[in-house]
């Protein structure tokens, strides 16, 4: 599941690229199938070998790009472990919203990324957010969750400061917003309950369609999308 449009970022084979806040690498599966040099970076440690096995996995089976190449590092946001001018593209997907100091996070990213660069920062939609918040105190209230919300000009307002110039603003995941709105009303941690598992069942299913499933988001993509996409170039 891309939250990311890859073309629209510019990646290109040997771009050396970094998958800032990887989780378990969905976007850095994508770079490595491109033939990307990846440098994914995490904090949780068990999620950056989860991605690496999968890597491993699809490089084995011809399933990545021969120049392909994904090196995990545990790091902070806020303290980038790299030199400056490092990387062709980065990809920050649902993090910034978890970040204390998200001006310094932009402030990093422009930092390692070279000039004429691209970066594509995803966070959750206001509204979005709000309504969660609405149906169950444990939205924010839960360890390690989010801190803030975003309207889209303020991010873009925050990266424009540090240097990037956003250059499109895109919006997906509506069938997605469904699905944390069910979470929400019978308990985030109650991953068993009917409902849950039934649409569940329905989005990894979509995963799978090439037509119906990414053409009915598409559409719902205009009312209620979960997630906001801001692409900028460092000049």
């Amino acid at each position: 599941m891309l939250t990311v449009d890859f073309d629209l970022l510019g990646v290109k084979t040997g771009d050396v690229v970094l998958d800032a806040g990887c989780g378990e690498g969905r976007h850095s599966f994508e770079y490595i199938r491109r033939g990307a040099r990846i440098f994914s970076m995490d904090m949780d440690m068990e999620s950056l070998l989860k991605a690496r096995y999968t890597l491993a996995y699809m490089q084995t089976n011809g399933q990545a790009h021969g120049e392909g190449r994904f090196l995990p590092h545990i790091g902070d946001a806020l303290q980038l472990p790299f030199k400056d001018e490092t990387f062709d593209r980065i990809i920050c997907s649902e993090v910034m919203e978890h970040v204390h100091d998200d001006n310094r996070a932009c402030g990093e990213f422009r930092r390692v990324l070279k000039t004429g660069g691209t970066i594509a920062i995803t966070v959750p939609t206001y509204i979005t957010e709000m309504v969660y918040d609405a149906l169950t105190y444990e939205y924010y209230s839960s360890p390690g969750g989010h801190i803030r919300r975003y309207v889209p000009r303020e991010l873009a307002k925050i990266m424009e400061q540090n240097g990037l110039s956003v250059y499109s603003v895109r919006f997906k995941h509506s069938l997605h917003s469904i699905w944390w709105v069910i979470r929400s009303v019978v308990g985030l941690h109650n991953n068993d309950q009917f409902f849950t598992r039934i649409y569940r069942t329905f989005l990894t299913l979509g995963l799978y369609s090439r037509k119906f499933y990414p053409r009915t988001e598409a559409f719902f993509d205009h009312f209620f999308p979960k997630s906001i996409i801001l692409y900028a170039v460092k000049k």
